[in-house]
């Protein structure tokens, strides 16, 4: 142990973030008018996708994705890039603010799609790939796309709704890894930039420049609302710049705590590598790890499918210095009977978000990767991923806190009325910066009720203590995540609802030490019917994707607990349905 470590932290975490933003420095800030709204922004972010794209090409022959037996370089994914872009430009007439959908796995063709539509200034539209062909329909003719670019697997979902996508304008659906599904009507990815191995013959010429501006929308990622139909987060190039920089963030504020110099850039050090287990539809996946480890010249190694075992192999084969995602995969590779089969010595980082976590998770990791620094952070759809961030021996001083926030962020805790609440009270989290999106699509309401004055309302319940760091204690939309999927509550009573021996429904979260959370419902049968939990099982699982329906369904014949107001009293089904956590999926 330095005496630096010993005598940690040797400056206060305002100390750090104003070293850290200081003028010269990396994450020096700056101001600027967005939306109206006067916020602080990071100096040096770059002012789009595309300036990031192009940079990219200067780490040439470096890996940039690996997936199973298949490695792209750089230089290869950038010529792939380009040509798909220059097809979707001129056959299709993608261009700036044109939308387009991508449904697909983690395959290497969803980063080529990303940067192709980025370059053009297009509005990339990523849809859950768990999702049922009526929801991915709704995503794309709600974002009104031109194009929908999916896999096989997708296609296959979609192909009874592809009439509908014609009628709504979709100009083509593109499918890449079509495998035995047949194509119909749909155009073959690989008729366009061919196979992984003929990348490297094919142009680098870029389409026109068609000048993007830092505010111009990129994205829209749909977020599981509690009433209706999902909303589309519109999110901008802005938005995705300020998270490169606070991605970050967090590893630069634990050195200067520890007393340890700020590393400086050389071009010599080995490649980083870190191994993806989260989707890229996810705001995680696509703005704080797919986007980072490219402008970074990192190896991003895709599985295609999770687990641990998986895992272990890729982390020895590929040396792979960082891995995470949700505590899900962190506990599941820790508890691996292959654990101490396989060199896992590389890895220093294990980073985790988007489903509570226990805090003990922070011991085992330190007990079985003894130079990791682990850590966590919380973040939302509409934060562009990053809001907060919690590592090295401030999550191990506070394993369950989210951390204090990046520095172009602002905070406060409101009550029920909006009213800022004093330091350390319990409330609903509101943030505001450069990362929170314009707003929800074509839902003008919706964005209003949602963002005040710049404030986006998080809906979570905190509270935040006097150096910074947030406690998130619930949340106040009736919502629960399962291994980092949002499940809304709401969605799931409503299938349940559906069937005619539902009477009265309630779906509350289950504790499950791997994923967090898992669905379970309370449901009161119908007077004269008659059912069982297997037959409202399968009922669900054809109205929601598969990780939506419940783990557990009690089936009561008495009315369930309501308050006074008529609403059910959800704390005391949660209680009730604890006894049956660990019982599900693993």
């Amino acid at each position: 142990m330095t005496d630096a470590q010993k005598s940690w932290p040797v400056m206060s975490i305002a100390e750090a973030n104003k070293a850290l933003t200081a003028p010269g420095m990396p994450y020096e800030m700056d101001t600027a008018n967005v939306r109206g709204l006067t916020l602080r922004v990071y100096k040096n972010a770059p002012p789009h996708l595309r300036v990031v794209f192009e940079a990219g090409r200067a780490f040439g022959d470096r890996d940039c994705l690996v997936y199973e037996n298949e490695r792209l370089s750089f230089e290869n994914q950038y010529r792939a890039v380009a040509t798909f872009a220059r097809e979707l430009s001129s056959k299709y007439g993608v261009g700036k603010g044109d939308r387009v959908t991508l449904a697909m796995r983690n395959y290497p063709e969803w980063s080529i799609a990303f940067w192709a539509v980025a370059i053009l200034g297009g509005v990339i539209v990523p849809l859950n790939a768990w999702g049922t062909g009526a929801e991915l329909e709704y995503g794309i003719t709600d974002s009104g796309s031109k194009v929908v670019i999916v896999d096989g697997e997708r296609l296959e979902r979609l192909t009874p709704h592809l009439d509908v996508l014609k009628s709504s304008g979709v100009a083509a659906v593109i499918v890449a890894r079509a495998g035995s599904v047949p194509l119909g009507h749909a155009v073959d990815m690989a008729s366009i930039i061919g196979k992984p191995d003929g990348y490297a013959s094919l142009s680098d010429v870029l389409p026109d420049d068609p000048h993007i501006a830092t505010d111009d929308d990129a994205t829209i990622f749909y977020t599981s609302g509690t009433t209706g139909k999902p909303k589309g987060a519109l999110g901008t190039h802005r938005n995705m710049m300020t998270n490169l920089l606070s991605a970050g963030y967090a590893g630069a504020r634990a050195m200067l705590r520890r007393g340890e110099p700020l590393p400086q850039p050389d071009p010599n050090a080995p490649q980083r590598a870190m191994l993806i287990s989260v989707p890229l539809f996810h705001a995680t996946g696509c703005h704080s790890i797919l986007v980072p480890m490219y402008a970074g010249g990192g190896k991003l190694v895709i599985m295609h499918k999770w687990n641990p075992e998986d895992a272990l192999r890729l982390i020895e084969r590929e040396k792979i210095h960082a891995f995470g995602g949700v505590p899900a995969m962190a506990w599941q590779v820790l508890e691996s009977p292959e654990f101490y089969n396989y060199d896992t010595s590389t890895v220093e980082s294990i980073s985790y978000g988007g489903a509570p976590s226990a805090p003990d998770l922070v011991t085992r990791i330190k007990q079985q990767f003894p130079k990791v620094q682990p850590g966590n952070g919380y973040g939302l759809t509409e934060t562009s991923s990053i809001t907060t961030t919690n590592s090295a021996e401030d999550y191990q001083h506070r394993p369950e806190s989210a951390g204090p926030c990046v520095p172009v962020c602002d905070l406060k805790v409101v009550d029920e009325h909006g009213k800022t609440l004093p330091q350390g009270a319990i409330g609903e989290l509101w943030i505001k910066g450069p990362n929170v999106v314009k707003g929800y699509w074509n839902k003008p309401e919706a964005t209003a009720a949602s963002i005040t004055d710049g404030w986006l309302h998080s809906g979570d319940l905190v509270r935040i203590d006097e150096e910074g760091f947030v406690f998130i204690l619930d949340r106040a939309k009736d919502m629960l995540i399962r291994g980092g999927e949002n499940i809304y509550c709401v969605e799931v009573e409503g299938a349940l609802y559906a069937h005619p021996a539902v009477m009265d429904a309630a779906v509350v979260a289950i504790p499950h030490k791997v994923l967090g959370e898992e669905v379970g419902a309370v449901v009161q049968v119908a007077p004269g019917k008659s059912v069982t939990e297997d037959e409202l099982k399968a009922h669900v699982r054809k109205l929601l994707a598969g990780f939506k329906v419940p783990i557990k369904i009690e089936l009561r014949n008495e009315p369930l607990p309501r308050n006074a107001n008529g609403k059910i009293l959800k704390t005391e089904l949660r209680n009730d349905m604890k006894k049956y956590a660990g019982t599900g999926a693993a």
